[in-house]
């Protein structure tokens, strides 16, 4: 027999295709219970419960017992199985199929599984919150297919099938966004705007709530007549002239089944204008984005940080294996490109690798990347004759035609490299009078035997005919650490004013010396780089890179956080002029460019500047949450100030990586760095943000008296050094704690100092803080309606900083006043926004709190109105209870467990299989055991907002 079990459908036996006849409905009712549940042992007041609820017949065991013995007759035989304590069904389903299907990427395929409604002709108490968990499941999978299609442009091709999902599930706000993006793209713009207005009115007459953010957007676009069909592109310059390689490029464009191709050659072979050419001409078959990364300046966890935040996410989890996971998911959800340049190594770039995707990969290496599972590899040669002719006629013109023996030997002396024959290509161009022969000649002088040495021979030609400030400019560019330089830095790399050493780099690369890949900034590739290193540099002119990075850091955090840069003794003086950054927008589009460079000469450059350095960047790698960076940082000040037996730079460097550890979640090493940075400081500013780091770890440990103690200690140092934003920020945090405590009076003085403080300093971010957190002592003191405007008022202070992560902690508070207000409806409308918010920045704290909120304000919706919540809501608020529990033991806090609580709660009281069926947890009756045993009052008890609220403590500061 070939027995295949079926529950997406109507619930079947079947042995090789054909339906087992016989089966009564309540034993299809006690097969398909057994068979969600597979692999679990079952007890007998379990099954009765699922069958029946509350209402159970005195019958109850026998009818179980007949309907076991009912299937086994009919062939299940070996399926059910008598184990201590209850029955235990071992086999797999249709539903395990779909989940293979899925995890592979054949969605398509996976949705044809379905006969119809799940659980089609089964009649239980348990059947209707398990239906409608499977059904989600479903939908989910159809939303990433229809996604997948409208990234592939065949918007045209699943208008229909679209129609018909939103018509079945009109609640559903992805779906519906899907249908308006594809009628909208469809040229159908009537049409798509009045699916949006019919979206919005049953969404409103059902529920009483507007679309979330997402749908908002794309019905802004559809108004605005906006175009909405590609993704943002992060390739750098396509070049114009591209000439030859037609076999490789046709490899490439015309796809295959492999997602992942890898290109290798030799140095100067035309990887990476191969492989950015063909992304170009991809762009349309992959509208998801069309992204780009130079591995020769990232290890993968940067690498990953560049590449998420290219896709939109801005708030990174801290380790290796999250990124990767992120960044998989993020490749799963949209049909894109990438080209990932320089791959040292297979360890190198896996990381990097998407999982089940519909995105297309490439990447270049110099050398053959063999150990890559499922990766397509293209090796690339020297240029064919024919196409290094078409390649150097092309840039030099007729002459190319009169001389094609001089041709052929200037190809040979650069070794038919692309990169070194449009070096000696521009030369020839720009100079009128010399022939191809004379080009020639100058080769066959600097030639040596090697054709290694014959590429060198091109570069020192292309070298000697710049003049004198040309080659000094290319020869202080090679020890540059950084990944590229835009004219300010090398102005000062070359102690020249801007607009001068602006024209000395477009000269360079006209010459081909240098490349551009973004408009203003310029890069050299790895060989003339080497080859620039070659030639030697002038001691001072990376010290002088470097104190431009200092100043003019200084310079764009001032713009950002007044009043967090003073002026601090020992600043070396500005050696070439500093041009001013204007205003918050240039500012934080100068730190973003340049983050990378100023760490790479930081790590790799002079010993001097560090500590000036890593006190000038620390609000903005803090604020904007470059958590990685930070600890490079910090950490190389550290290690300079030991070496230099500077205790000044040792204990701040020691209190900036006790804070910032703290702030990716690493309680233990937080405490460690703050404990050491303690022992060694005597300046008040680092005492009195270790001890804050201190503080803030001792109250997610949920010691408020140790919490209180550290906080106190560190508003007196904040105090003494005149440091205000750190005092509006502790009182602020010691503020939180008193209320937690139930000290209101003694809370609301802190919050109300510390708002003064940072509005007198004009300091938005922490008046944003400080107005969310009153509004949470309001709402703990009973007065929700007052919490409200605090709430939104802080919202609106972080939307227009841009600051859509701290966003979030508003509108969950705005969600958690809105429940103790009586307005259920709206806690789960702000919740959802805050989620979104939260998931978009990747805020892991504001994620949780939002799932968490969202499940109590689901299951209280119905209650207020009178009647036990709907299933459908209590089934979301276990998934949104369970969602919280796996944030919150990802950060290592003690709320895990009110979660885990919370969803056990929210279950029905005959669904035990909700919590489970949602992350196929197998610890439930563990945690059941355990919420029954804690005594009332016991942290976990409560499923009130306290729990909630003790994260806003991890708000950015």
């Amino acid at each position: 027999m070939a027995l295949r079990f079926r529950l997406l459908g109507p619930v079947q036996i079947t042995d090789d295709g054909v339906p087992v006849p016989g089966i009564a409905p309540r034993h299809r009712a006690v097969l398909a219970y057994l068979l969600l549940h597979a692999g679990r042992v079952i007890p007998m007041e379990r099954l009765i419960d699922a069958m029946w609820g509350y209402d159970q017949p005195d019958t109850a065991r026998s009818q179980i017992h007949a309907a076991i013995t009912a299937l086994r007759r009919a062939g299940a035989r070996d399926v059910l199985q008598t184990r201590p304590g209850g029955y235990l069904a071992d086999a797999r389903t249709d539903v395990h199929e779909f989940d293979d299907l899925v995890a592979a990427g054949q969605l398509r395929e996976a949705l044809g599984l379905w006969r119809g409604e799940a659980l089609a002709d089964v009649h239980a108490h348990y059947v209707a919150s398990s239906r409608a968990l499977l059904d989600d499941r479903r939908l989910a999978v159809v939303e990433r297919l229809m996604e997948s299609a409208l990234e592939a442009g065949q918007h045209d091709g699943v208008l229909d099938e679209l129609a018909a999902h939103v018509a079945a599930n009109p609640l559903r706000e992805r779906l519906a966004g899907q249908l308006v993006l594809a009628l909208h793209r469809s040229g159908r713009q009537a049409d798509a705007l009045a699916a949006a207005r019919a979206y919005r009115s049953v969404l409103a007459e059902e529920q009483g709530l507007d679309p979330g953010p997402a749908f908002a957007e794309v019905e802004k676009a559809v108004l605005a007549g906006m175009p909405s069909g590609r993704g943002r592109s992060f390739l750098p310059y396509d070049v114009p002239d591209f000439t030859g390689r037609a076999d490789e490029l046709s490899r490439l464009v015309t796809g295959g089944q492999s997602k992942v191709i890898t290109i290798d050659g030799m140095a100067g072979v035309g990887k990476t204008t191969l492989a950015v050419h063909a992304a170009h001409r991809l762009a349309d078959r992959f509208p998801g984005g069309q992204f780009f990364i130079d591995l020769r300046a990232h290890e993968p966890l940067s690498a990953l940080e560049t590449l998420l935040r290219q896709a939109g996410i801005n708030d990174m989890p801290p380790g290796l294996a999250e990124r990767s996971a992120l960044w998989r998911a993020e490749l799963s959800a949209r049909r894109a490109v990438v080209v990932i340049d320089n791959a040292a190594d297979g360890a190198h770039v896996r990381p990097l690798l998407p999982g089940a995707t519909e995105s297309l990969l490439l990447i270049t290496s110099r050398r053959r990347l063999v150990d890559l599972d499922g990766a397509r590899a293209l090796s690339m040669e020297v240029l064919p004759a024919g196409d290094a002719t078409a390649l150097f006629a092309g840039i030099v013109g007729e002459r190319a035609a009169a001389e094609p023996e001089a041709v052929r030997e200037v190809l040979e002396l650069c070794g038919h490299l692309p990169l070194a024959i449009r070096i000696a290509g521009a030369r020839l161009q720009h100079r009128p009078r010399w022939t191809v022969s004379y080009l020639a000649g100058r080769l066959r002088l600097a030639d040596l035997a090697t054709s290694e040495r014959s590429v060198a021979a091109a570069f020192t030609v292309s070298y000697e005919q710049l003049d004198p400030a040309e080659q000094r400019m290319f020869r202080l560019l090679g020890p540059a650490p950084g990944r590229d330089i835009e004219p300010h830095a090398a102005a000062a790399l070359a102690d020249l004013p801007v607009p001068e050493a602006e024209d000395l780099l477009e000269n360079l690369l006209d010459a081909h010396m240098l490349v551009q890949r973004e408009p203003g900034r310029y890069t050299m590739h790895d060989l003339l780089r080497e080859h620039a290193r070659s030639l030697g540099a002038e001691d001072g002119a990376v010290m002088r890179l470097l104190v431009h990075y200092l100043h003019r850091s200084r310079s764009a955090v001032r713009q950002l956080y007044p009043g967090n840069i003073g002026d601090r003794p020992g600043l070396p003086p500005v050696l070439t002029p500093i041009e001013p950054v204007h205003g918050p927008g240039e500012a934080i589009d100068w730190l973003d460019a340049e983050r990378g460079n100023i760490i790479a000469t930081v790590v790799h450059g002079p010993q001097v500047c560090v500590g000036h350095l890593a006190h000038a960047l620390r609000p903005y790698l803090d604020r904007q949450a470059h958590h990685d960076d930070a600890v490079v940082l910090h950490g190389t000040a550290l290690q300079r100030s030991r070496l230099n037996g500077d205790r000044d730079v040792e204990s701040r460097a020691l209190a900036d990586l006790a804070w910032t550890h703290w702030r990716r979640g690493d309680y233990e090493q937080a405490a460690s760095f703050a404990g050491q940075a303690l022992a060694v400081a005597s300046d008040e500013f680092p005492r009195s943000l270790a001890l804050h780091t201190l503080g803030d770890v001792a109250w997610r440990h949920r010691d408020g008296a140790q919490a209180e103690q550290h906080l106190k200690e560190a508003l007196d140092l904040a105090r003494i050094a005149g440091d205000r934003a750190r005092e509006g920020f502790v009182l602020g945090d010691l503020g939180m704690i008193l209320d937690q405590l139930g000290r209101y009076d003694e809370a609301r003085r802190h919050l109300d100092l510390a708002l003064a403080l940072h509005r007198k300093d004009g300091n938005p971010l922490g008046e944003a803080r400080v107005l969310n957190q009153i509004g949470l002592l309001l709402r703990h003191q009973g007065r929700p309606s007052e919490a409200l405007p605090r709430h939104r008022e802080a919202g609106d202070l972080y939307r227009a900083m841009g600051n859509r992560s701290d966003e979030a902690a508003a509108f969950n508070g705005l969600g958690e006043a809105a429940l103790a207000a009586g307005d259920a409806a709206r806690a789960v409308a702000e919740h959802e926004t805050a989620r979104a918010l939260a998931s978009a920045a990747r805020n892991r704290p504001e994620e949780a709190r939002a799932c968490h909120g969202l499940a109590r304000a689901l299951l209280t919706r119905g209650s207020a109105a009178g009647r036990e919540p709907a299933v459908a809501d209590r089934a979301s608020a276990v998934e949104q209870a369970l969602a919280a529990e796996r944030l919150y033991r990802e950060l290592g806090v003690p709320e895990a467990d009110e979660a885990r609580q919370l969803a056990l709660q929210a279950r029905a009281p005959d669904d035990d299989a909700a919590v489970r069926l949602v992350t196929g947890d197998r610890h439930g009756e563990q945690a059941q055991q355990q919420s029954q045993r804690r005594p009332a009052g016991a942290p976990g008890a409560d499923h009130g907002v306290g729990a909630q609220d003790r994260l806003g403590i991890t708000q950015r500061q």
